[in-house]
This record gives structure tokens, sequence and C-alpha cells, in this order.
């Protein structure tokens, strides 16, 4: 798809984005890592749930 700036503009983007303040070093996305924290969070509130509905009751 080309780009609907002028050149001129599509320049002065480019060189905004390489500057280097707007280089951003991030660690790999680790997915399992991802689902090991949901789960770990759900089953923990999950836990939780049923420790103040045994305490409630």
């Amino acid at each position: 798809m080309p780009s609907r700036l002028s050149p001129e503009d599509q320049q002065r983007v480019d060189e905004y984005l390489s500057a280097p303040q707007h280089q951003v070093n991030r660690r790999p996305f680790r997915p399992l890592l991802l689902l090991a924290l949901v789960l770990g969070t759900v089953i923990g509130l999950g836990l939780l749930s049923r420790v103040l509905g045994s305490l409630v009751l």
C-alpha cells in the first residue's frame, strides 16, 4: 500500500522514528509465561473466593 504522505513528510516521519529516544529494546514475548501468570491469577482468585465463601457460610 503506497504512503499517503508526501515524500518530504515521509522523510520527516522516518527520521523521527529512527531517533535513538524512539528505539526501545524489548525482551522477547513469552506467551507461556503470560499463560502461567493468567492461570495462576485465576486459580488464586478461585481459591480465595472458596475460602471466603466457606468463612461466610
